[in-house]
């Protein structure tokens, strides 16, 4: 028992001197580092600045270096405006190229947006069917009543229900474009 006691104060002993030995080669190490970061301070104030680079922001256009006179910018304006008003009253015009191509380019778009959701909302259904669930209770309650499936089958049927009607209203405007005398390129 005495032996053991012993044993144990000496080498207590032996990791108390260690612990002397190294505190001052942490402190000199910590010194180093301080000094280092001082240099590395000193070295960038005394670093020169970096040159300016120059874009093409920086160097003036030949458009920009002439002047325009007021009355070339206000006729500029005036064109531009009535270029916009014409725009508008072809947009708004039912017999006109450009109202009919707006119209179908809305229409084809929101086709296209329905017919990506569905191809979303069928992958998503595949995956629910083959799903692996590790909790056995969940897996048994899915078996038993597969509410997740039969919510994503009755979303892709309305989706296809959209779908349908979006066709059905590019038929009808197209019928309406010829009735109208519009080519019927313009709903391509």
């Amino acid at each position: 028992m005495r032996l053991s006691t012993l044993s144990r104060l000496a080498a207590l002993a032996a990791l108390l001197g260690l612990a002397a030995f190294s505190l001052p080669a942490q402190d000199q190490s910590s010194d180093d580092v301080a000094a280092a970061a001082r240099k590395a301070r000193e070295q960038q104030k005394n670093a020169p600045k970096p040159k300016k680079v120059v874009t093409n922001d920086d160097i003036p256009s030949a458009n920009t270096s002439a002047p325009a006179s007021d009355a070339t910018v206000a006729k500029a304006n005036e064109k531009q405006d009535s270029g916009k008003a014409d725009e508008q009253a072809a947009d708004n015009d039912p017999k006109s190229e450009a109202y009919w191509r707006k119209q179908f380019k809305k229409a084809h778009d929101k086709l296209d947006e329905s017919g990506k959701e569905l191809d979303i909302l069928q992958r998503e259904l595949e995956k629910d069917q083959i799903q692996y669930y590790p909790d056995p209770q969940t897996a048994l309650m899915q078996q038993h009543n597969r509410s997740d499936i039969n919510e994503k089958t009755a979303k892709i049927d309305a989706k296809k229900k959209e779908i349908e009607s979006l066709k059905q209203q590019l038929s009808d405007m197209e019928d309406d474009m010829r009735k109208a005398g519009g080519d019927p390129g313009w709903a391509r």
